[in-house]
């Protein structure tokens, strides 16, 4: 995949971090119209849908016999884990301290291409994995005195870890795949299991078609999930993976604002506290010293 310009960078990444922002609250309140997997099924099957129309043109380009593993798994763990939990998580937690937990996964990602990519690991990035964890655990310290749900914390970091493996299997295999149509099949695939999950265990009379639901889940389904995760892999194709890193801690921000906003969420000191030490930390993993780019290049 060729490279951005930087403009096309900055936009795909302001897009990116906006959609996903506001994705948190408006989930959140879309769990009050329908069950959870029900919900994370529908929403990521019409994404799925919409996107098919980009990528039937490129039907040459599936090669889906040699390439079917590689959008399974990709469904695995970038829909099916990451939103399942995501979805039934958000009952337990508030949608911006969730989010701030979820975000955890740029701190993830550096440690997991150090172990498969072969990415350097060096002082200012080992710091900043220990302050990340630190931030999680600050935030986290209310589940253990009742005040967060410790299930919704454990799912929160559930999803994290399965994004970051996710995004790690898409750095290594993605040149292998089309782009659209690894988004638009493991959106399929992972949509259509969660929502036969969700009809065996959930009752789809319990879903409120009611206009707020429906431009809610329009909303989600076209912008966030769709056209943000083609976004997201456009720019990890394009090799721009430590940017997006580096950027995504804006996206808590974002969802704690819209929450505090919408849902009239406290934000609390610890939150705050811990907040700060994760945004430290992804920023001290993803920015590197010019004398270790300069080591780099020499190897």
């Amino acid at each position: 995949m060729k490279k951005l310009s930087r403009t096309n960078t900055a936009l795909l990444l302001t897009f990116l971090v906006i959609v996903w922002g506001v994705n948190w609250p408006l989930s959140k309140m879309a769990l009050n119209y329908a069950p959870p997997i029900l919900f994370a099924g529908i929403r990521t099957i019409l994404g799925g849908l919409i996107l098919l129309i980009f990528a039937l043109p490129r039907y040459k380009s599936l090669r889906f016999k040699e390439t079917w593993h590689f959008y399974l798994i990709s469904a695995f763990l970038n829909i099916i884990l990451f939103y399942g939990l995501q979805t039934v998580g958000l009952g337990y937690a508030p949608a911006g301290l969730f989010s701030a937990i979820v975000f955890i996964e740029p701190v993830l990602l550096g440690i997991f291409c150090w172990i498969w990519l072969g990415e350097s690991m060096y002082g200012l990035k080992i710091i900043g994995l220990i302050l990340g964890f630190a931030g999680v655990a600050i935030i986290s310290g209310g589940g253990f005195t009742g005040d967060i749900s410790a299930i919704g914390i454990i799912l929160a970091l559930g999803s994290a870890l399965s994004w970051g493996l996710g995004t790690v299997f898409i750095k290594k295999t993605g040149d292998r795949v089309d782009s659209i149509w690894l988004v638009t099949l493991q959106l399929i695939m992972g949509g259509l299991l969660l929502l036969s999950v969700g009809t065996s265990v959930e009752s789809w009379s319990n879903i409120q078609w009611e206009m707020p639901f429906i431009t809610n889940l329009l909303f989600i389904s076209t912008f966030v999930i769709a056209f943000g995760w083609l976004a997201f892999f456009t720019l990890i194709g394009s090799g721009e993976a430590s940017k997006v890193g580096s950027f995504t801690f804006l996206i808590p921000l974002i969802a704690i604002l819209c929450s505090s906003f919408f849902l009239q969420e406290q934000v609390t000191l610890n939150v705050i506290v811990g907040l700060l030490f994760i945004l430290i930390s992804i920023l001290f993993v993803n920015i590197k010293l010019k004398s270790q780019t300069v080591l780099e290049s020499g190897l």
